[in-house]
Protein backbone atom coordinates (compact mmCIF):
# COMPACT_ATOMS: atom_id res chain seq x y z
CA UNK A 1 0.00 0.00 0.00
CA UNK A 2 1.55 3.43 -0.76
CA UNK A 3 2.11 5.99 1.72
CA UNK A 4 -0.70 8.82 1.91
CA UNK A 5 1.86 11.28 0.66
CA UNK A 6 2.78 9.55 -2.54
CA UNK A 7 -0.98 9.83 -3.30
CA UNK A 8 -1.29 13.12 -2.79
CA UNK A 9 1.71 13.85 -4.81
CA UNK A 10 -0.14 12.39 -7.61
CA UNK A 11 -2.90 14.66 -7.23
CA UNK A 12 -1.79 17.18 -7.47
CA UNK A 13 0.49 16.38 -10.59
CA UNK A 14 -3.09 15.68 -12.00
CA UNK A 15 -4.90 19.01 -11.19
CA UNK A 16 -1.87 21.21 -12.12
CA UNK A 17 -1.93 19.43 -15.65
CA UNK A 18 -5.49 20.06 -16.03
CA UNK A 19 -5.23 23.67 -14.81
CA UNK A 20 -2.39 24.45 -17.29
CA UNK A 21 -4.22 23.07 -20.31
CA UNK A 22 -7.37 24.78 -19.70
CA UNK A 23 -5.45 27.80 -19.28
CA UNK A 24 -4.23 26.74 -22.75
CA UNK A 25 -7.31 26.72 -24.27
CA UNK A 26 -8.84 30.11 -23.15
CA UNK A 27 -5.28 31.64 -24.23
CA UNK A 28 -6.13 30.43 -27.90
CA UNK A 29 -9.54 30.94 -27.22
CA UNK A 30 -8.96 34.86 -26.64
CA UNK A 31 -6.54 35.22 -29.62
CA UNK A 32 -9.11 33.79 -32.03
CA UNK A 33 -11.56 35.85 -30.64
CA UNK A 34 -9.15 38.91 -31.28
CA UNK A 35 -7.82 38.01 -34.78
CA UNK A 36 -11.27 37.29 -36.25
CA UNK A 37 -13.43 39.70 -34.46
CA UNK A 38 -11.36 42.46 -34.07
CA UNK A 39 -11.65 42.32 -30.55
CA UNK A 40 -15.52 41.90 -29.70
CA UNK A 41 -17.49 39.41 -28.57
CA UNK A 42 -20.63 38.07 -29.91
CA UNK A 43 -23.16 36.56 -27.41
CA UNK A 44 -22.84 33.22 -28.19
CA UNK A 45 -18.68 33.32 -27.70
CA UNK A 46 -17.23 33.05 -24.16
CA UNK A 47 -15.29 36.05 -23.10
CA UNK A 48 -13.67 37.22 -20.23
CA UNK A 49 -13.87 40.69 -21.17
CA UNK A 50 -16.65 43.02 -22.14
CA UNK A 51 -17.47 44.46 -25.56
CA UNK A 52 -15.88 47.84 -24.35
CA UNK A 53 -12.80 46.68 -24.55
CA UNK A 54 -9.78 49.13 -25.92
CA UNK A 55 -8.12 47.11 -28.51
CA UNK A 56 -9.17 49.29 -31.40
CA UNK A 57 -6.23 52.16 -32.83
CA UNK A 58 -6.71 55.73 -31.83
CA UNK A 59 -8.85 56.57 -34.91
CA UNK A 60 -11.93 54.30 -32.92
CA UNK A 61 -11.39 56.66 -29.77
CA UNK A 62 -14.17 59.21 -29.23
CA UNK A 63 -13.20 62.82 -27.69
CA UNK A 64 -14.80 61.70 -24.66
CA UNK A 65 -12.48 58.94 -24.10
CA UNK A 66 -15.19 56.24 -24.56
CA UNK A 67 -13.79 53.76 -26.63
CA UNK A 68 -15.87 51.95 -29.58
CA UNK A 69 -15.70 48.30 -29.86
CA UNK A 70 -15.14 47.06 -33.34
CA UNK A 71 -19.09 45.91 -33.51
CA UNK A 72 -20.36 49.21 -32.44
CA UNK A 73 -18.05 51.48 -34.41
CA UNK A 74 -19.19 48.96 -37.35
CA UNK A 75 -22.48 49.62 -36.35
CA UNK A 76 -21.94 53.12 -36.58
CA UNK A 77 -20.33 53.09 -39.88
CA UNK A 78 -23.59 51.39 -41.49
CA UNK A 79 -25.86 53.81 -39.99
CA UNK A 80 -23.80 56.96 -41.53
CA UNK A 81 -23.65 54.95 -44.95
CA UNK A 82 -27.27 54.84 -44.85
CA UNK A 83 -27.85 58.75 -43.71
CA UNK A 84 -25.31 58.93 -47.20
CA UNK A 85 -26.81 56.75 -49.57
CA UNK A 86 -30.29 58.87 -49.05
CA UNK A 87 -28.09 61.87 -49.58
CA UNK A 88 -26.99 60.57 -53.02
CA UNK A 89 -31.11 59.33 -53.91
CA UNK A 90 -32.03 62.79 -54.00
CA UNK A 91 -29.25 64.22 -55.50
CA UNK A 92 -27.24 66.52 -52.98
CA UNK A 93 -24.31 64.31 -52.65
CA UNK A 94 -22.36 62.22 -55.88
CA UNK A 95 -19.74 59.69 -56.01
CA UNK A 96 -17.74 62.35 -57.30
CA UNK A 97 -17.79 64.89 -54.33
CA UNK A 98 -14.98 65.39 -52.38
CA UNK A 99 -16.25 65.83 -48.92
CA UNK A 100 -15.49 66.60 -45.71
CA UNK A 101 -16.86 65.78 -41.82
CA UNK A 102 -16.09 68.35 -39.95
CA UNK A 103 -14.76 67.35 -36.16
CA UNK A 104 -15.44 63.74 -36.20
CA UNK A 105 -13.46 62.07 -33.74
CA UNK A 106 -13.74 58.32 -34.41
CA UNK A 107 -14.38 58.61 -38.78
CA UNK A 108 -16.89 56.56 -38.75
CA UNK A 109 -18.77 58.81 -41.48
CA UNK A 110 -15.65 59.36 -43.49
CA UNK A 111 -15.71 55.53 -43.99
CA UNK A 112 -19.30 55.37 -44.84
CA UNK A 113 -18.68 58.18 -47.88
CA UNK A 114 -16.01 56.06 -48.68
CA UNK A 115 -17.84 52.79 -48.90
CA UNK A 116 -20.73 54.65 -50.78
CA UNK A 117 -18.58 55.67 -53.16
CA UNK A 118 -17.53 59.40 -52.30
CA UNK A 119 -13.62 58.22 -52.18
CA UNK A 120 -12.74 61.27 -52.29
CA UNK A 121 -13.43 62.18 -48.31
CA UNK A 122 -11.62 63.30 -45.26
CA UNK A 123 -12.44 64.60 -42.01
CA UNK A 124 -10.74 66.84 -39.37
CA UNK A 125 -10.73 66.69 -35.39
CA UNK A 126 -8.06 68.38 -32.98
CA UNK A 127 -6.28 65.06 -32.29
CA UNK A 128 -5.72 63.48 -36.43
CA UNK A 129 -6.01 59.28 -36.35
CA UNK A 130 -4.67 58.96 -40.41
CA UNK A 131 -5.47 57.88 -43.29
CA UNK A 132 -9.24 58.95 -42.20
CA UNK A 133 -8.62 61.97 -39.95
CA UNK A 134 -6.19 64.99 -40.49
CA UNK A 135 -5.67 67.64 -37.42
CA UNK A 136 -7.82 70.70 -37.73
CA UNK A 137 -11.06 72.25 -36.05
CA UNK A 138 -14.46 73.31 -37.32
CA UNK A 139 -13.87 76.80 -36.76
CA UNK A 140 -10.38 76.10 -38.30
CA UNK A 141 -10.14 74.02 -41.02
CA UNK A 142 -6.62 73.19 -42.69
CA UNK A 143 -8.02 73.93 -46.46
CA UNK A 144 -8.06 76.31 -49.12
CA UNK A 145 -11.26 78.30 -50.21
CA UNK A 146 -14.25 76.49 -52.20
CA UNK A 147 -12.17 72.90 -51.18
CA UNK A 148 -15.32 71.08 -50.89
CA UNK A 149 -18.70 70.34 -52.58
CA UNK A 150 -19.87 68.62 -49.47
CA UNK A 151 -19.88 69.18 -45.62
CA UNK A 152 -21.16 66.85 -42.68
CA UNK A 153 -21.16 67.72 -38.85
CA UNK A 154 -22.69 64.82 -37.18
CA UNK A 155 -20.67 64.88 -33.88
CA UNK A 156 -22.71 67.98 -32.32
CA UNK A 157 -19.59 69.43 -33.12
CA UNK A 158 -21.40 72.80 -33.89
CA UNK A 159 -23.18 72.88 -30.46
CA UNK A 160 -19.86 72.55 -28.75
CA UNK A 161 -18.11 75.17 -30.75
CA UNK A 162 -17.23 78.02 -28.19
CA UNK A 163 -17.51 80.33 -31.38
CA UNK A 164 -20.39 79.12 -33.98
CA UNK A 165 -19.89 81.83 -36.11
CA UNK A 166 -16.81 81.00 -36.78
CA UNK A 167 -17.54 77.22 -37.49
CA UNK A 168 -20.07 78.74 -39.81
CA UNK A 169 -17.79 81.10 -41.27
CA UNK A 170 -15.62 78.56 -42.03
CA UNK A 171 -18.11 76.18 -43.92
CA UNK A 172 -18.85 79.21 -45.70
CA UNK A 173 -14.58 79.44 -46.97
CA UNK A 174 -14.53 75.91 -47.76
CA UNK A 175 -17.58 74.80 -49.44
CA UNK A 176 -17.91 76.31 -53.18
CA UNK A 177 -20.84 77.84 -54.55
CA UNK A 178 -23.53 75.10 -55.29
CA UNK A 179 -22.31 72.77 -52.62
CA UNK A 180 -24.14 71.08 -49.62
CA UNK A 181 -24.14 70.94 -46.03
CA UNK A 182 -25.77 68.54 -43.83
CA UNK A 183 -25.93 68.59 -40.15
CA UNK A 184 -27.15 66.41 -37.66
CA UNK A 185 -28.26 68.78 -34.55
CA UNK A 186 -30.08 68.58 -31.64
CA UNK A 187 -32.02 71.76 -32.35
CA UNK A 188 -36.11 71.37 -32.57
CA UNK A 189 -37.22 74.45 -30.94
CA UNK A 190 -37.81 77.24 -33.20
CA UNK A 191 -35.42 80.11 -31.58
CA UNK A 192 -33.06 77.40 -31.92
CA UNK A 193 -33.36 76.49 -35.49
CA UNK A 194 -33.87 80.49 -36.44
CA UNK A 195 -30.60 81.00 -34.64
CA UNK A 196 -29.13 78.20 -36.69
CA UNK A 197 -30.04 79.40 -39.77
CA UNK A 198 -28.68 82.87 -39.24
CA UNK A 199 -24.98 81.56 -39.00
CA UNK A 200 -25.44 80.13 -42.13
CA UNK A 201 -26.97 82.75 -44.36
CA UNK A 202 -24.24 81.85 -46.75
CA UNK A 203 -26.65 79.10 -48.04
CA UNK A 204 -30.29 78.58 -48.09
CA UNK A 205 -32.36 76.00 -46.57
CA UNK A 206 -33.55 72.45 -48.93
CA UNK A 207 -35.16 70.72 -46.19
CA UNK A 208 -35.35 69.38 -42.44
CA UNK A 209 -36.15 66.26 -41.44
CA UNK A 210 -36.19 64.41 -37.93
CA UNK A 211 -34.59 60.83 -37.86
CA UNK A 212 -33.00 58.11 -35.77
CA UNK A 213 -29.30 59.01 -34.56
CA UNK A 214 -26.71 56.33 -34.46
CA UNK A 215 -28.15 55.81 -30.60
CA UNK A 216 -31.70 55.57 -31.56
CA UNK A 217 -32.42 59.44 -30.37
CA UNK A 218 -34.45 61.77 -32.15
CA UNK A 219 -32.44 64.36 -34.50
CA UNK A 220 -32.61 66.76 -36.80
CA UNK A 221 -30.58 66.70 -40.15
CA UNK A 222 -30.41 70.15 -42.35
CA UNK A 223 -29.46 70.27 -45.48
CA UNK A 224 -28.46 73.42 -47.32
CA UNK A 225 -26.92 74.76 -50.18
CA UNK A 226 -24.28 77.14 -50.73
CA UNK A 227 -25.45 80.33 -52.85
CA UNK A 228 -23.86 81.68 -56.08
CA UNK A 229 -22.34 84.47 -56.48
CA UNK A 230 -24.66 86.49 -58.01
CA UNK A 231 -27.18 85.89 -55.07
CA UNK A 232 -25.13 86.61 -52.04
CA UNK A 233 -27.33 88.97 -50.20
CA UNK A 234 -24.90 91.05 -47.61
CA UNK A 235 -26.68 90.56 -43.80
CA UNK A 236 -27.68 94.20 -42.77
CA UNK A 237 -28.45 92.82 -39.41
CA UNK A 238 -25.24 91.97 -38.49
CA UNK A 239 -23.90 95.21 -38.53
CA UNK A 240 -25.83 97.38 -35.82
CA UNK A 241 -25.34 100.98 -37.36
CA UNK A 242 -26.69 99.38 -41.01
CA UNK A 243 -30.54 99.70 -40.25
CA UNK A 244 -32.53 102.28 -37.83
CA UNK A 245 -35.75 100.27 -37.74
CA UNK A 246 -36.42 96.42 -36.90
CA UNK A 247 -39.45 93.88 -37.16
CA UNK A 248 -39.00 91.21 -34.18
CA UNK A 249 -39.84 87.79 -36.17
CA UNK A 250 -42.54 85.57 -35.53
CA UNK A 251 -41.06 83.18 -33.47
CA UNK A 252 -40.06 85.25 -30.84
CA UNK A 253 -43.55 86.55 -30.56
CA UNK A 254 -44.70 83.28 -30.05
CA UNK A 255 -41.90 83.00 -27.11
CA UNK A 256 -43.67 86.23 -25.40
CA UNK A 257 -46.89 84.49 -25.35
CA UNK A 258 -45.39 81.92 -22.79
CA UNK A 259 -44.19 84.29 -20.23
CA UNK A 260 -45.24 84.67 -16.97
CA UNK A 261 -48.55 87.21 -17.34
CA UNK A 262 -47.93 90.78 -16.09
CA UNK A 263 -48.67 91.85 -12.44
CA UNK A 264 -52.01 94.08 -13.01
CA UNK A 265 -52.56 95.09 -9.11
CA UNK A 266 -50.05 97.61 -8.31
CA UNK A 267 -47.93 96.19 -5.65
CA UNK A 268 -48.01 97.69 -1.76
CA UNK A 269 -44.49 96.57 -0.86
CA UNK A 270 -42.44 96.27 -4.71
CA UNK A 271 -39.27 94.26 -2.59
CA UNK A 272 -41.68 91.55 -1.32
CA UNK A 273 -43.26 91.92 -4.47
CA UNK A 274 -39.93 91.00 -6.57
CA UNK A 275 -39.22 87.78 -4.23
CA UNK A 276 -42.33 85.94 -5.16
CA UNK A 277 -42.39 86.83 -9.24
CA UNK A 278 -38.69 85.84 -9.25
CA UNK A 279 -40.01 82.25 -9.06
CA UNK A 280 -42.59 82.89 -11.20
CA UNK A 281 -40.63 84.45 -14.42
CA UNK A 282 -39.67 81.95 -17.24
CA UNK A 283 -36.18 82.57 -18.23
CA UNK A 284 -35.92 82.35 -22.32
CA UNK A 285 -33.36 79.71 -21.36
CA UNK A 286 -35.92 77.68 -19.94
CA UNK A 287 -37.88 77.74 -22.74
CA UNK A 288 -35.42 77.20 -25.74
CA UNK A 289 -31.40 76.55 -26.76
CA UNK A 290 -29.11 78.85 -27.01
CA UNK A 291 -26.39 76.71 -28.63
CA UNK A 292 -26.25 78.33 -31.87
CA UNK A 293 -25.44 81.95 -30.72
CA UNK A 294 -22.20 83.10 -31.24
CA UNK A 295 -21.87 85.23 -27.72
CA UNK A 296 -23.44 85.38 -24.58
CA UNK A 297 -23.79 88.90 -23.21
CA UNK A 298 -25.06 90.26 -20.12
CA UNK A 299 -25.48 94.08 -20.14
CA UNK A 300 -26.33 95.53 -16.52
CA UNK A 301 -27.60 99.16 -17.05
CA UNK A 302 -28.02 100.96 -13.71
CA UNK A 303 -25.68 98.28 -11.73
CA UNK A 304 -25.17 99.73 -8.46
CA UNK A 305 -23.15 98.08 -6.93
CA UNK A 306 -21.73 94.47 -7.61
CA UNK A 307 -23.65 92.61 -5.36
CA UNK A 308 -26.79 94.29 -6.27
CA UNK A 309 -27.85 92.38 -9.47
CA UNK A 310 -24.76 91.00 -11.13
CA UNK A 311 -23.48 88.74 -7.72
CA UNK A 312 -26.63 88.22 -6.63
CA UNK A 313 -28.98 87.47 -9.12
CA UNK A 314 -27.52 86.59 -12.48
CA UNK A 315 -24.17 85.23 -11.73
CA UNK A 316 -25.84 82.68 -9.45
CA UNK A 317 -29.30 82.52 -10.63
CA UNK A 318 -29.40 82.89 -13.78
CA UNK A 319 -29.80 79.79 -15.97
CA UNK A 320 -27.05 79.88 -19.05
CA UNK A 321 -26.83 76.75 -20.17
CA UNK A 322 -23.28 76.33 -19.23
CA UNK A 323 -22.25 79.19 -21.33
CA UNK A 324 -20.01 81.49 -20.54
CA UNK A 325 -21.20 85.37 -20.77
CA UNK A 326 -19.55 88.65 -21.04
CA UNK A 327 -20.76 91.13 -18.88
CA UNK A 328 -21.12 94.62 -18.99
CA UNK A 329 -21.99 97.24 -15.87
CA UNK A 330 -22.82 100.52 -16.76
CA UNK A 331 -23.56 102.71 -13.35
CA UNK A 332 -22.90 106.41 -13.59
CA UNK A 333 -22.68 106.83 -9.76
CA UNK A 334 -19.25 107.34 -8.62
CA UNK A 335 -19.90 105.97 -5.28
CA UNK A 336 -20.11 102.45 -6.72
CA UNK A 337 -16.78 103.03 -9.29
CA UNK A 338 -14.09 102.03 -7.04
CA UNK A 339 -15.62 98.45 -6.38
CA UNK A 340 -15.66 97.53 -9.93
CA UNK A 341 -12.05 98.04 -10.39
CA UNK A 342 -11.06 94.81 -8.28
CA UNK A 343 -13.86 92.87 -10.44
CA UNK A 344 -12.83 90.50 -13.07
CA UNK A 345 -14.23 89.68 -16.07
CA UNK A 346 -16.59 93.07 -16.22
CA UNK A 347 -16.31 95.34 -18.61
CA UNK A 348 -17.29 98.64 -16.17
CA UNK A 349 -19.06 101.90 -17.95
CA UNK A 350 -18.97 104.80 -15.19
CA UNK A 351 -21.20 106.75 -17.64
CA UNK A 352 -25.13 107.20 -17.52
CA UNK A 353 -27.14 105.52 -20.19
CA UNK A 354 -29.18 108.06 -22.28
CA UNK A 355 -30.53 108.77 -25.50
CA UNK A 356 -27.44 110.79 -26.93
CA UNK A 357 -23.83 111.66 -26.24
CA UNK A 358 -23.86 114.64 -24.07
CA UNK A 359 -22.81 115.62 -20.43
CA UNK A 360 -25.41 115.83 -17.76
CA UNK A 361 -26.01 117.05 -14.45
CA UNK A 362 -27.90 114.69 -12.12
CA UNK A 363 -29.48 114.98 -8.54
CA UNK A 364 -27.82 112.86 -6.23
CA UNK A 365 -30.47 110.82 -3.84
CA UNK A 366 -28.47 109.72 -1.23
CA UNK A 367 -29.60 108.61 1.54
CA UNK A 368 -27.49 110.50 4.54
CA UNK A 369 -28.18 108.48 7.03
CA UNK A 370 -27.01 104.98 5.85
CA UNK A 371 -23.39 104.26 3.90
CA UNK A 372 -23.71 104.83 0.33
CA UNK A 373 -21.91 101.52 -0.35
CA UNK A 374 -23.80 99.06 1.71
CA UNK A 375 -23.27 95.57 -0.17
CA UNK A 376 -26.51 94.64 -2.76
CA UNK A 377 -28.64 97.53 -1.24
CA UNK A 378 -28.26 100.23 -3.82
CA UNK A 379 -27.84 103.45 -2.22
CA UNK A 380 -26.48 106.39 -3.42
CA UNK A 381 -28.76 106.35 -7.27
CA UNK A 382 -29.10 109.18 -9.63
CA UNK A 383 -32.20 110.92 -10.92
CA UNK A 384 -31.75 112.83 -14.24
CA UNK A 385 -32.84 116.68 -14.35
CA UNK A 386 -32.14 119.46 -16.66
CA UNK A 387 -28.71 120.17 -18.16
CA UNK A 388 -28.79 123.76 -16.88
CA UNK A 389 -26.39 125.34 -13.84
CA UNK A 390 -29.06 127.27 -12.88
CA UNK A 391 -29.91 124.67 -10.22
CA UNK A 392 -26.95 122.98 -8.96
CA UNK A 393 -27.89 122.20 -5.37
CA UNK A 394 -27.34 118.30 -4.87
CA UNK A 395 -26.01 117.80 -8.02
CA UNK A 396 -23.10 115.57 -9.95
CA UNK A 397 -22.27 116.24 -13.61
CA UNK A 398 -21.70 112.87 -15.42
CA UNK A 399 -21.06 112.19 -19.02
CA UNK A 400 -24.04 110.63 -20.95
CA UNK A 401 -23.85 108.50 -23.57
CA UNK A 402 -26.19 107.11 -26.96
CA UNK A 403 -27.24 103.82 -25.00
CA UNK A 404 -28.96 101.71 -28.32
CA UNK A 405 -26.28 103.17 -30.48
CA UNK A 406 -23.60 101.71 -28.06
CA UNK A 407 -25.46 98.40 -28.49
CA UNK A 408 -25.81 98.24 -31.89
CA UNK A 409 -22.13 98.61 -31.82
CA UNK A 410 -21.40 95.95 -29.37
CA UNK A 411 -23.49 92.77 -30.31
CA UNK A 412 -25.37 91.47 -32.99
CA UNK A 413 -28.26 89.54 -33.75
CA UNK A 414 -26.32 86.58 -33.62
CA UNK A 415 -25.31 87.30 -30.18
CA UNK A 416 -27.94 86.03 -26.63
CA UNK A 417 -28.14 89.50 -25.55
CA UNK A 418 -29.60 89.99 -21.66
CA UNK A 419 -30.22 93.55 -20.21
CA UNK A 420 -31.35 94.63 -16.99
CA UNK A 421 -32.76 98.21 -16.95
CA UNK A 422 -33.07 100.26 -13.55
CA UNK A 423 -32.29 104.04 -14.36
CA UNK A 424 -34.20 105.69 -12.21
CA UNK A 425 -36.91 106.91 -14.60
CA UNK A 426 -35.25 107.34 -17.68
CA UNK A 427 -36.89 104.13 -18.69
CA UNK A 428 -39.41 106.43 -20.30
CA UNK A 429 -36.87 107.62 -22.47
CA UNK A 430 -34.00 104.58 -23.28
CA UNK A 431 -36.98 102.26 -24.34
CA UNK A 432 -38.27 104.60 -27.20
CA UNK A 433 -34.99 105.69 -28.34
CA UNK A 434 -34.33 101.56 -28.84
CA UNK A 435 -37.45 101.00 -30.35
CA UNK A 436 -36.38 103.98 -32.82
CA UNK A 437 -33.20 102.49 -33.81
CA UNK A 438 -33.79 98.92 -33.80
CA UNK A 439 -32.06 98.38 -30.96
CA UNK A 440 -34.45 96.80 -29.54
CA UNK A 441 -34.09 93.58 -31.58
CA UNK A 442 -30.78 93.16 -30.67
CA UNK A 443 -31.97 91.88 -26.84
CA UNK A 444 -33.80 88.65 -26.37
CA UNK A 445 -34.68 89.20 -22.35
CA UNK A 446 -34.92 92.38 -20.84
CA UNK A 447 -35.69 93.08 -17.18
CA UNK A 448 -36.96 96.08 -16.57
CA UNK A 449 -37.30 98.37 -13.46
CA UNK A 450 -40.32 100.67 -14.51
CA UNK A 451 -40.26 103.85 -11.68
CA UNK A 452 -43.38 105.52 -10.72
CA UNK A 453 -45.27 107.22 -7.94
CA UNK A 454 -45.22 104.54 -4.96
CA UNK A 455 -46.97 104.37 -1.81
CA UNK A 456 -44.43 105.77 0.72
CA UNK A 457 -43.72 103.74 3.93
CA UNK A 458 -42.95 106.49 5.92
CA UNK A 459 -47.23 108.09 5.31
CA UNK A 460 -49.73 105.65 4.50
CA UNK A 461 -51.86 106.48 2.02
CA UNK A 462 -49.45 109.35 0.38
CA UNK A 463 -47.24 108.53 -2.93
CA UNK A 464 -44.01 109.83 -3.64
CA UNK A 465 -43.30 112.75 -5.15
CA UNK A 466 -39.89 111.44 -6.37
CA UNK A 467 -41.49 110.22 -9.94
CA UNK A 468 -44.61 111.53 -11.95
CA UNK A 469 -45.52 108.29 -14.27
CA UNK A 470 -48.46 105.89 -12.36
CA UNK A 471 -48.43 102.33 -12.20
CA UNK A 472 -50.59 102.17 -15.34
CA UNK A 473 -48.28 103.56 -17.21
CA UNK A 474 -45.86 101.39 -16.83
CA UNK A 475 -48.08 98.50 -17.23
CA UNK A 476 -48.71 100.13 -20.50
CA UNK A 477 -44.88 100.43 -20.79
CA UNK A 478 -44.60 96.83 -20.29
CA UNK A 479 -47.64 95.54 -22.38
CA UNK A 480 -46.15 97.88 -25.64
CA UNK A 481 -43.13 96.04 -24.93
CA UNK A 482 -44.51 92.21 -25.24
CA UNK A 483 -47.15 93.69 -28.22
CA UNK A 484 -43.75 94.00 -30.49
CA UNK A 485 -42.45 90.66 -29.63
CA UNK A 486 -40.07 91.72 -26.25
CA UNK A 487 -39.75 89.22 -23.88
CA UNK A 488 -39.66 92.16 -20.76
CA UNK A 489 -39.97 90.97 -17.11
CA UNK A 490 -41.08 93.00 -14.22
CA UNK A 491 -38.14 94.28 -12.05
CA UNK A 492 -38.97 95.69 -8.92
Amino acid sequence: MEPPAVKHGFLRNILVRIFSFAVLVFAARFAIIVTVHGGSCDSSDFCFFSDNLNLTTRAQISSTGDPFSGKNWRRSVEYYAGVFQDLIAEGSLSPNSRALCIDTPTGEDVLALKEVGVVDSVGIFKKPSPPLIVKGEGRRQPFSGDAFEFEFSGNGGLERSPRPAEFAAEVSRTLRPGGFLAVHTAARDAYSFNSFLELFNCCELIRTREINGVDSSPVLEILMKKKMPEFQTSDSSSNGNSVNKCSIPGYKREIVKNAEALIVEEPLKPWITLKRNLKNIKYLTSLVDISFKNRYVYVDVGARSYGSSIGSWFRKQYPKQNRTFEVYAIEADKAFHEEYRTKKGITFLPYAAWVRNETLFFEITRDPSKKVMMKGRGMGRINPVQTSSSHMGDMDKIQGFDFANWLKSVVTSRDFVVVKMDVEGTEFHLIPRLIQTGAICLIDELFLECHYNRWQRCCPGQRSAKYQKTYSECLDLFASLRNIGVLVHQWW
